[in-house]
């Protein structure tokens, strides 16, 4: 306890300094500071909530949490955004479901034939195709019942590389984004979850991108 409390570089472990504070009945940063600090964001990355190093790695039930929650809008920015209604049981039930409780729901997909598509389907070289992915979801989003509050939109040529390379998914105040590595697909690029905490932050920076992706799109068919 004398080499802890007496050395500020001496620093135990966080479950050996919550068993000291709770024994002595004083605050963590009473006795180690400057291990608060550190622990606690006070900068731009306080809007990072978690990362993953494969989107696959994000539990589905952060997925579905977010949806369930988001009470205003959600956005699927996605290139395919296929997935969803792969791993999430009944996605189009839940989608529907949203709608009816008044939240607005928006698909931002590529367009399965143009030369982007192509493009990426070569570098990915997988055997379910980029496009074939695109029109997954596509067929899924023909199960929803038609409502005022569901939108879908191909991005604009002149913005389909942009897109193509980065995924956005908000949820009211949180957003999962999916930054796409060289030739690797989705799941297996790193995504961060973030939180809406300041004013042109990171998540206003990633949510200002998928609105000007959004403004240029068209009406999918």
């Amino acid at each position: 306890m004398e080499r802890w409390i007496g050395n500020a570089d001496h620093v135990p472990h966080a479950r050996t300094r919550a068993t000291v504070c709770a024994y002595l009945g004083v605050s963590e940063e009473m006795l180690w500071p400057k291990a608060v600090k550190t622990a606690v964001k006070t900068g731009p990355d306080k809007e990072v909530v978690s990362v993953y190093p494969y989107r696959s790695a994000c539990p589905k039930a952060v997925w579905a949490e977010l949806v369930s929650a988001a009470e205003k809008e959600i956005f699927f920015g996605g290139y395919t955004n296929y997935f969803l209604f792969l791993e999430q049981p009944h996605f189009h039930l839940t989608l529907q479901r949203k709608l009816e409780q008044g939240v607005r729901v928006r698909f931002l997909l590529g367009e399965p034939d143009s030369e982007v598509t192509r493009a990426r389907e070569a570098i990915e070289d997988t055997p379910l195709s980029v496009s074939m992915r695109i029109r997954i979801a596509q067929d899924n989003l023909g199960k929803v019942p038609p409502h005022e509050g569901l939108e879908v939109r191909y991005t604009a040529p002149e913005d389909a590389t942009n897109h193509v390379g980065l995924s956005v998914f908000r949820f009211d105040q949180d957003a999962l984004v999916c930054p796409h590595l060289a030739r690797l697909v989705g799941h297996d690029s790193p995504m961060m979850h973030l939180r809406r905490r300041d004013e042109n932050g990171m998540f206003d920076r990633f949510a200002e991108h998928a609105e000007e992706l959004w403004d240029r799109g068209r009406p999918a068919d």
